[in-house]
């Protein structure tokens, strides 16, 4: 695994310091080889111009060469285009060993519980900030959306750098998660609201390459047939963090105070930067081989994610859904006191368990899809290759109900004389619901789009982020204006909706696709 360390951050400011005397890229010894080789056939490309005077005048400036077991290099117009030694480079992201790819992507993963973990750990330390500052429930719950909002932004600035060559994945995440862990200090010692939610907006702008580059990440290491997996594992984490984040801090905001939520995700985003700083190796080609153009790569994260958006309703279609559920999730951080303190009495520190029967459920429907998807879609890709990219969608045709199943049984089950633990039920339900539609979400898109695979993803996670950080808002007028049945009712009709719509997709996709001149076809 000396590779991943010589590959990650460390490793390339130890290069920048001392130059290749600790460790030697192979693409170095490469090069080196190749001007020998462009020096030793200097003779027999000036006697060839020689002897063809005619085609001097149009090649003198074009010499070509070919190193032996080496990429190709070519000399047009003074830029150097340098390819892969051949299919099996080892250099090559997508020949990785399965152990390194299976790190980084335990490392993204981890890396994007924290992001998620960040945002809802702030929730028991509401009360709290309520009580020091002598502000509003609406006012406390900003620092929820404002982190939220902040990780929206933050995707359409970080995701587009990440495309540039000679930046890559990784930079913009250890620099931007750096400023997050430092962040988290004066997060955990400032005295006034007006510095907490700057504070609180800061922290989630800084955190969101997790959301939108991760899975432009794992599309650089993993063959198609093992996309699902990791995006299956990824979106299970994206729920997870959410759920654990309340439980993390409930009990202990209780007894040490408000501050107490972000010293303890200090202590769990510092150990990650660390491993990231020393084990996270670039997974972008281009970087590798800096060969693309940053102004066009910067145009196409930046506006064509919303070019595509507006002019092909699947993409859009696909953007607003996710929001949708997203924004749902969040809303559950303004029923959960209404129903379970309201309704059943439970404390504030039991209260926070009950995010875990998000959590519960994962642990159930993630291996069991996991299941399905190697005994069935791998076996069929084997057997007959890969089919439309609408197949990607079959797992959440019928799995999309247990959202609006599991919303209509919370609504309407949270009374007293029915036990607390039927209503968690539903909780679990639509949990499973999100997993699977998020699920289709970020594996059709990708494959139907590669080529704007990390901008679509930025677009969808600012979509995802806005409609969040609105429903924190509008959730508790909502809830008091409807109820929790009413409220809730008309979130899960909205859903119904869109298993309609997620049908319309399934059978017409491809004929939309056909019709647009951004999708790859099948």
């Amino acid at each position: 695994m000396w590779d991943i360390l010589r590959d990650s951050t460390f490793g390339h400011i130890v290069t920048f310091l001392f130059g290749n005397k600790v460790s030697k890229y192979p693409k170095d010894a490469s090069h080196l080889d190749t001007s020998k080789n462009l020096n030793s056939k200097e003779t027999n490309s000036e006697q060839t111009v020689r002897d063809d005077e005619q085609r001097s005048t149009e090649n003198k400036d074009i010499e070509s060469a070919v190193t032996s077991g080496g990429p190709s290099i070519s000399l047009v117009d003074e830029n150097l285009v340098i390819g892969w030694y051949d299919e099996d480079d080892q250099e090559n992201p997508q020949n990785w060993t399965n152990a390194k790819r299976y790190w980084v992507a335990a490392l993204l993963c981890i890396y994007t519980f924290s992001v998620y973990v960040g945002s809802a750990i702030y929730v028991p330390s509401e009360a709290g900030v309520m009580k020091e500052f002598g502000v509003s429930q609406e006012a406390a719950s900003l620092g929820l959306s404002l982190y939220v909002l902040g990780y929206g932004i933050g995707t359409l600035l970080f995701s587009p750098l990440s495309e540039i060559p000679s930046i890559g994945r990784t930079t913009p995440y250890i620099v931007t998660f750096a400023l997050f862990v430092i962040l988290l200090i004066p997060a955990s010692l400032v005295q006034n609201f007006a510095g907490l939610l700057v504070l609180r907006f800061f922290l989630g702008l800084f955190v969101s390459p997790a959301l939108a580059t991760s899975g432009a990440s794992f599309q650089d290491i993993f063959p198609g047939a093992k996309m699902p997996y990791v995006i299956a594992i990824w979106a299970a984490v994206a729920t997870c963090g959410p759920s654990i984040g309340p439980v993390l801090s409930s009990f202990s905001t209780l007894k040490e105070g408000w501050h107490w939520s972000h010293w303890e995700l200090l202590w769990l985003a510092g150990p990650i930067f660390i491993l990231m700083f020393y084990s996270l190796p670039e997974t972008s080609s281009e970087t590798i081989l800096l060969r693309l153009s940053a102004k066009e790569i910067a145009f196409n994260a930046l506006i064509k994610p919303w070019e595509i958006n507006i002019q092909d309703p699947a993409v859009l279609f696909t953007t607003i859904y996710t929001g949708l559920v997203y924004g749902i999730l969040y809303t559950y951080f303004e029923a959960f006191p209404l129903v379970y303190q309201g309704v059943y009495g439970f404390t504030p520190g039991v209260l926070g368990l009950g995010f875990l029967a998000l959590f519960a459920a994962q642990l159930i429907y993630v291996p069991l899809h996991m299941f399905q998807h190697r005994c069935l879609f791998e076996r069929k890709v084997k057997l007959h290759a890969l089919g439309p990219v609408e197949d990607f969608l079959k797992g959440a045709l019928f799995t999309s109900f247990l959202l609006p199943m599991g919303l209509f049984i919370f609504a309407f089950t949270g009374r007293r004389d029915i036990p607390w633990v039927v209503s968690l039920i539903g909780v679990g339900l639509s949990s499973a619901g999100i997993f699977f539609i998020n699920l289709s979400m970020f594996t059709y898109v990708p494959f139907c789009y590669p080529k704007y695979a990390a901008s679509l993803l930025a677009a969808n996670s600012l979509s995802r982020s806005l409609l969040a950080a609105a429903a924190i808002m509008f959730a508790p007028p909502m809830f008091k204006r409807l109820g929790v049945e009413g409220g809730v009712s008309l979130l899960a009709v909205l859903t119904v909706l869109c298993c309609g719509g997620l049908w319309f997709l399934y059978f017409f996709g491809a004929k939309l696709r056909a019709r647009s001149k951004f999708a790859v076809s099948n």
